[in-house]
């Protein structure tokens, strides 16, 4: 992997922090424990279904799991096995396409490729148009997800990672995916009246909405596919989805969870869920009222969700007790959305170096992967692809590519107001 020119050292250290890890994944391999691996097999799924059921008998079912999650994490494999995650192989596509773009290296196209053939392999099966979710059963709040339901929360990286190699080395079956995922959220994916105006989306093709997330993800990738397929007719379905992802910020400039009355929680990483959806959505649109959102989301995103240290906080609002300080996912997000809005919220920028440093300082361990979680004593350092190593690859291999565009003599925007995002900046940022 050589690297192209880039203007700071900590661009050069993140070359080789990428490196290490490419090694390290070749040598671990694709499968991996999870951050549910507690609860996706027959043991836990029972006990959290439980704890869903009756909170005092439950608690003391599922406590050995959450004492485990926060002082033996290798326990893990007693309750399940290492599984493939598709919203992992989507993030390494993406990831090894962005490598691509700054070294012109063809074997990193050609690893990203070989994440789309993986994509293609484990598609939901009985599903006519193409479409993601998780391969366990997922227990929640409202019951059992089974393996294989299609999740709005999962496909929208799919398609993601189709259209950024597709958009680098375009073919006909990969424009047809995409179309055929168009497809799936338009149709098998839902949507609820909320006001006059808004609908929410469902999270599978079996819910009634709720989520704030969830409409983001389905609002963005309708948006994004209207505008690669030339089809305006998504263009009416995601604006009643935004509508309610920007109906339903608190007036703090935060978003909850859901608006169910009970998932009212604010944390980080579905914050930065949110935020990139509307980033990505005003260039696409030219709607106003995405940019005042983020400027609102911003200020509370700078203000609640970051810790003394100056690293990403799990929750400004948490819904119960955290047995762990910080989340590697929530740094990848970080460094994703400040990548993302930087040049029109510049306060972001040393947000950016300061989590990117930090992340070089203590994240990485010996043999090139990153550390998981920081617990309140020790850390966790069980390797999940999907919470978040593919997540973290992918924010710093974007990170590269975007320090190498900066030119070295032209410094970055110092101005405190939000400045115009452009489309030819949305469709470098679109995989995000």
């Amino acid at each position: 992997m050589q690297p192209a020119k880039t203007i700071s050292s900590q661009a050069d250290k993140v070359l080789e922090v990428l490196k290490k890890f490419v090694h390290w994944l070749e040598n671990y391999g694709e499968v991996s424990w999870d951050h549910q691996s507690f609860f996706a097999g027959t043991v836990g799924g029972h006990a959290k279904s439980l704890y869903y059921r009756s909170k005092l008998v439950g608690t003391a079912v599922v406590a050995p799991m959450i004492f485990c999650e926060a002082f033996l994490p290798s326990a893990r494999r007693l309750f399940h096995h290492p599984i493939r995650l598709p919203i992992a192989d989507a993030h390494y596509a993406m990831g090894f396409a962005f490598l691509y773009e700054n070294t012109r290296d063809v074997a990193q196209l050609n690893r990203a490729i070989h994440f789309l053939e993986a994509l293609k392999q484990t598609r939901c099966a009985g599903f006519k148009e193409f479409c993601w979710g998780y391969p366990f059963d997922w227990v929640t709040r409202n019951g059992i997800i089974k393996a294989g339901t299609p999740l709005i929360t999962t496909t929208p990286y799919a398609f993601e990672a189709f259209l950024q190699v597709n958009e680098l080395r375009p073919r006909d079956e990969w424009k047809q995916i995409l179309a055929s995922i168009a497809r799936h959220v338009s149709t098998n994916i839902k949507d609820f009246k909320f006001s006059e105006t808004a609908r929410t989306s469902a999270y599978t093709p079996y819910d009634q909405g709720g989520v704030i997330n969830a409409s983001a993800y389905r609002a963005f990738t309708l948006t994004s596919a209207a505008e690669f397929l030339g089809d305006s007719s998504l263009l009416e379905i995601a604006k009643r989805n935004l509508n309610f992802v920007l109906e339903n910020q608190n007036t703090d400039g935060s978003w909850p969870y859901a608006v169910d009355g009970v998932r009212d929680f604010v944390d980080h990483f579905h914050t930065c869920f949110v935020m990139k959806a509307l980033a990505k959505i005003y260039p696409l649109t030219g709607d106003e009222r995405c940019l005042n959102a983020l400027a609102r989301g911003v200020d509370y995103y700078l203000k609640n969700l970051f810790g003394e240290d100056g690293m990403p906080r799990p929750f400004s609002k948490a819904p119960r007790l955290t047995v762990y300080k910080c989340e590697l996912y929530d740094c990848a997000e970080c460094i994703n959305l400040c990548l993302l809005l930087q040049n029109h919220f510049p306060r972001l920028q040393a947000t950016l170096e300061r989590v990117v440093t930090g992340i070089l300082k203590d994240w990485i361990k010996p043999d090139g992967s990153f550390r998981s979680r920081k617990l309140i004593l020790g850390w966790d350092n069980v390797p999940m692809h999907r919470w978040a190593q593919s997540q973290m690859f992918r924010s710093l291999a974007f990170y590269l590519r975007e320090d190498a565009r900066c030119p070295v003599h032209e410094p970055k925007a110092a101005s405190h107001q939000p400045s115009t995002i452009n489309s030819h900046h949305v469709r470098d940022l679109r995989p995000a």
